[in-house]
């Protein structure tokens, strides 16, 4: 999906016509080049997270489209990013409780080919397995640990988890990771 595409799908779903970003502080070329480097993680993300790829795919059109009729920060690329993580945090969120799922823990435990995970089919296939019986709310930290890059502080902004408690909880979610692999054989 490009830019223009979730352009199109918004003004397609009759929400709001966007022409412009509603700020001013993001022009098309500018919105263009954010979307082409923000995109691919942030689906990966919402998929990893959510273990739906149709899921990921219309909360990843909706974040960009709140991204861009919203006030985004005027800080650079790494501000707009953790907003744009933080749109689609709670876009999942709302989400999983109009499912009547009242919690992160409640979500379903099928998770997707992992797209993004570098290294052999086997290693793959490993890491996804031991990924499967985490709780949604500790892949979704790992992920933005390890594969975001982001610090706790960052991961408390986006996931609204205490900054002192989610160092605690990213220890335990590495820890019950590494147990799985090691269970799974993947992980000497």
């Amino acid at each position: 999906m490009t830019w223009q595409d979730a352009v199109a799908g918004l003004r397609s779903a009759d929400a709001v016509a966007v022409t412009e970003p509603a700020t001013g502080l993001m022009d098309h070329a500018s919105f263009a080049d954010f979307y082409e480097r923000s995109a691919k993680g942030l689906w990966a993300y919402l998929a990893r997270v959510s273990g739906d790829a149709a899921l990921a795919d219309d909360l990843m059109q909706e974040s960009f489209v709140r991204f861009l009729c919203g006030a985004h920060p005027a800080e650079g690329e790494v501000a707009c990013r953790k907003y744009l993580f933080r749109i689609a945090t709670n876009l999942m969120r709302d989400h999983w409780r109009q499912a009547k799922t009242s919690s992160i823990d409640e979500l379903p435990e099928e998770m997707l080919t992992a797209r993004n995970v570098e290294g052999e089919a086997e290693n793959r296939a490993t890491l996804e397995r031991a990924m499967v019986g985490l709780r949604p709310r500790d892949r979704q930290i790992l992920w933005l640990a390890h594969a975001e890059g982001y610090t706790h502080q960052e991961i408390a902004e986006i996931t609204g988890l205490g900054a002192a408690s989610l160092r605690l909880l990213l220890f335990r979610a590495r820890r019950k990771l590494a147990d799985r692999l090691r269970a799974d054989g993947g992980a000497r």
